[in-house]
């Protein structure tokens, strides 16, 4: 689901093969273990109703053959019509080995009432949850023990996982990103495996019947919501593997319709409850996923469309009637940076422009992206700056409204578009710190179709990210000019990256939205890099970006580390964790 074809069963296989962690090298983690002071006890939480049989001894057995033996296994039949056979592999577990409880339900209440029967075996410090076909790797555990150990304060705890095929073959690895709201609200990120402090899960009221089949889901919605973000922690390993059936939606989200329905009533609730405004929908393109539509409680801020440019009418004039000609945002001004235009027909077009009511501002200086940016946002009467480049052109009428249905928020920095090249391949999907051969950062899903849904469905998902392009990037001014605004030692290269990681580090998320969609004809004002004074002043600037930013470069908090910085969304070799 959602695989690029460079992450085959066969691939992932070698790569797996290659980099996990073997088990001859498992007495040394057991030596760790028996240092830790006080090693937390974790329970496992696994309801049981109709297993195959095979499959059910499967998953104990990943239990028992963890590394780390601090462990409890708690075990709720819901009724089994199967309960003969099933009643008999449960109860022989129990017998020989006094770790693991078992309850048996009189009666059948489905999946949240079978976790809480089991929950209620538990007395770890932390409970995990397991499915009753699913595996565990042998070193999931300890994984998890260890983060608890250097995490005191933690309260959600999540890895990677892949999938068994049906002949029992690992595949479709799923290598997360750290905790994203956006992309949680979207998906399932925390899914399998995920772990969490017993007394969170008992002070929420455990699961909640009604939301079956999306019951994980809606419990760590109602956790997160009483987590700081540094309490949530991302082990990015592959400890967890999700079976694939028939009836599973590991399969296909066909397999449980009304999983997807209470996934939407999951996050429709977490909203609410924290007074979110948006419309909870399924995606358009992305079955078994959400979307956010944009609600507004009040009226719209003006937005300031600031766009820089030189000469080129055969560029301004066509990104001006596309915004004139189709954006629905009722409330928008826009200014216009002339650095320094030679050309007759461009003035005169300025002419025309002033005469409308279009702010327009003239520089002659040396062209610097970040300077004209800054004049421009100085006049700007907008709470919101919309930077925009003059090669763009709009493509969804909604597309202010996509973007500052997130810029408004108190907690969001700058805001993000999904960008196209004329031939509608995609030119950006987001962008990614430390990918491309300089190591500093690039743009993901780059020449992807449109209807590709990218890795994991991420070309297609609201998401949080590192930064966004300064193609278009909406921004609050007061955010904009707290961090001083554009920094105008970077005048071409990087601005608009180092802009997004000092509003990020000032406290703010970065957002990309694929809702909002533009056109993006790529540096076609400006140019390539192509002289030597040019190519002089980008090795300043990728030196510049590494003197500020260090190995912060390198550790995208919404990249997988097993993803590759040359390729995107491939894997790499080797895993940057590891």
């Amino acid at each position: 689901m959602f695989q690029p074809k460079e992450i085959t069963p066969l691939i992932y296989h070698i790569w797996l093969k290659k980099y996990d962690i073997k088990s001859k090298d498992y007495p040394v983690f057991k030596s760790i273990t028996s240092s830790w002071h006080k090693p937390p006890l974790i329970s496992i939480i696994m309801p049981v109703y109709n297993p195959d049989p095979k499959h059910l001894i499967e998953a104990i057995e990943s239990v028992k053959k963890q590394v780390y033996p601090h462990w409890q296994l708690c075990i709720a039949d819901d009724a089994s019509s199967e309960t003969s056979e099933i009643k008999d592999i449960i109860s022989s577990y129990e017998k020989n080995d006094s770790r693991i409880k078992v309850i048996f339900r009189s009666r059948n209440g489905h999946i949240s009432a079978a976790s809480n029967s089991a929950l209620s075996l538990a007395t770890g410090e932390f409970v995990a949850l397991l499915d009753h076909d699913d595996v565990l790797n042998p070193l999931a555990l300890w994984f998890v023990a260890e983060a608890i150990i250097k995490n005191p304060n933690v309260g959600l705890i999540y890895t990677d996982h892949d999938k068994l095929s049906l002949n029992g073959k690992h595949c479709e690895p799923y290598f997360k990103c750290d905790f994203n709201l956006e992309l949680m609200l979207a998906h399932n990120l925390v899914a399998h495996l995920s772990c969490y402090r017993l007394n969170l899960v008992n002070e929420i009221g455990g699961f909640r019947e009604g939301f079956e089949g999306a019951q994980d889901y809606d419990l760590a919605l109602r956790c997160i919501e009483r987590l700081a973000p540094e309490q949530i922690i991302h082990i990015p390993r592959v400890l967890y593997h999700w079976r694939m059936s028939n009836t599973s939606t590991s399969f296909s989200p066909k397999t449980k319709p009304y999983a997807a329905t209470a996934g939407i009533k999951s996050v429709s609730d977490y909203l609410k409850r924290n007074n979110l405004p948006g419309i909870v929908v399924p995606h358009p393109e992305l079955e078994g996923m959400n979307r956010i539509e944009p609600q507004f409680s009040s009226s719209l801020p003006l937005v300031s469309i600031i766009i820089p440019t030189r000469d080129r009418v055969d560029l301004l004039k066509p990104c001006l009637d596309s915004i004139y000609s189709m954006t629905t945002y009722p409330s928008y001004e826009i200014i216009i940076v002339d650095n320094g235009s030679k050309d007759p027909e461009i003035k005169e077009f300025f002419t025309h422009l002033e005469q409308k009511g279009v702010n327009i501002i003239r520089d002659e200086g040396i062209f610097n992206y970040s300077r004209l940016n800054n004049l421009a946002a100085k006049e700007a009467n907008g709470e919101l700056l919309c930077l925009l480049n003059n090669d763009t052109q709009i493509i969804t009428p909604h597309w202010l409204e996509e973007m500052a249905f997130f810029a408004i928020k108190s907690d969001v920095g700058v805001v993000g578009a999904k960008l196209f090249y004329t031939n509608d391949k995609v030119q950006h999907g987001g962008v990614v710190l430390g990918l491309g051969k300089h190591r500093i950062a690039g743009h993901s899903f780059t020449g992807i179709s449109p209807k590709n849904p990218g890795y994991m469905g991420r070309a297609g998902l609201q998401q949080e990210l590192s930064a966004v392009t300064g193609a278009c990037q909406l921004v609050r001014k007061s955010v904009f000019w707290e961090v001083n605004g554009l920094d105008d030692s970077l005048a071409v290269n990087y601005n608009d990256v180092d802009l997004c990681l000092r509003i990020r580090h000032a406290g703010y998320r970065n957002i990309w939205t694929p809702f909002a969609q533009l056109y993006h004809m790529g540096s076609a004002s400006r140019g390539r890099d192509s002289t030597h004074e040019k190519f002089f002043r980008f090795q300043q600037e990728i030196e510049f970006m590494r003197q500020r930013w260090g190995e912060l470069l390198l550790k995208d908090p919404f990249y997988s580390p097993n993803l590759s910085l040359e390729n995107d969304y491939t894997f790499a070799y080797p895993p940057r964790s590891f």
